[in-house]
């Protein structure tokens, strides 16, 4: 049984034809207000024409009524064809900026970055 646990989480690991989606949900602070996140929000859909190599840009928010979400609220999903776009993404300045633009209204980020298998 811990064998075939392992051999699917090599096979995750590795890339499948597709895309990649990065996942990004957002737990903002009690104190920030409506137009803070919106300006949050306009800054993160924005990054999709000054950072070559993202393919689309999603965003929404909680909406489930499992009340499961843990306090966080705002989900956004970048998806790219490669690793490299990704990893540029991650390190470009204009990102850089938009980290710097975020912090003071953010609680806790969750990330996780996946291989999209149909």
């Amino acid at each position: 049984m811990m064998l075939a646990v392992n051999l699917n989480l090599q096979a995750a690991d590795q890339p499948a034809k597709g895309l990649l989606r990065h996942v990004v949900i957002f737990k903002y602070k009690d104190t920030a207000k409506p137009e803070e996140i919106a300006k949050v929000e306009a800054a993160f859909r924005a990054l999709k024409k000054s950072i070559p190599g993202i393919v689309s840009f999603e965003s929404g928010v909680n909406v489930s009524p499992e009340n499961l979400n843990k306090g966080f609220t705002h989900c956004y999903i970048l998806t790219f064809k490669t690793e490299k776009a990704r990893d540029n993404y991650l390190t470009h300045p204009e990102h850089q900026k938009f980290v710097d633009l975020v912090k003071p209204v953010l609680a806790e980020p969750l990330v996780i970055d996946f291989w999209v298998r149909e």
